[in-house]
């Protein structure tokens, strides 16, 4: 009896050190759980945000294109199957949703005013029209602003769509539902930049 009197002392402090372990344990699971949730909480948000100032960069282009189209008008009335494009595509563009379909409507569009800028170089009068030339500079830098707009979000997308594959985030991802999200990605031609020329 003795002896069992003398082990109970050594158990009790095995015990508390198993119970601390398993306290840190729990607590570092919940920090990490937290800090998973909130890093793709503050990703789908910058994802969000993202697609935001595509979007208002996308508005300010569709505001620009009626005000090229009666530019272009005025000097190659004859032209009307190439503004008619422009104006289909934007029209399209404009009622647009979802992420992949949004993107090949404004590859249209990109393509569209590509064939309306070189028909400047079929009309001289066109060409020197200071209207035209400020336009084609606003709509140059409004694709410049979307291509960045564009690159941000999909930098966004890409680094939410890695963290949600990988563990142990993938963990917290499945449990709250996190889903993968489109890239916005220009095709093709649409790629390059609305060339202006004076």
């Amino acid at each position: 009896m003795g002896r069992r009197g003398n082990e109970s002392p050594v158990e009790e402090p095995s015990m508390k050190w198993v119970v601390i372990v398993l306290i840190i344990l729990i607590v570092l699971v919940a920090v990490l759980l937290i800090a998973n949730y909130n890093g793709l909480v503050g990703l789908r948000n910058k994802i969000e945000s993202a697609y935001s100032q595509i979007d208002v960069q996308l508005n300010r282009r569709y505001s620009l294109i009626p005000n090229l189209v009666e530019t272009v008008k005025g000097y190659a009335a004859h032209e009307s199957g190439t503004l008619e494009k422009v104006v289909q595509a934007r029209n399209l563009a404009m009622n647009t949703n979802g992420i992949a379909d949004k993107a090949e409507a404004e590859n249209a569009i990109t393509g569209a005013l590509k064939s309306v800028f070189a028909l400047s170089e079929a009309y001289p009068e066109l060409k020197a029209n200071t209207n035209f030339q400020q336009l084609q500079a606003e709509l140059s830098s409004t694709e410049d602003r979307i291509a960045y707009a564009r690159q941000y979000y999909n930098d966004n997308v890409r680094a939410y769509n890695t963290k949600i594959e990988a563990f142990p985030s993938n963990l917290i991802a499945n449990a709250f539902k996190f889903t993968q999200r489109e890239y916005f990605q220009a095709q093709g031609d649409a790629r390059g930049d609305v060339s202006v020329s004076f």
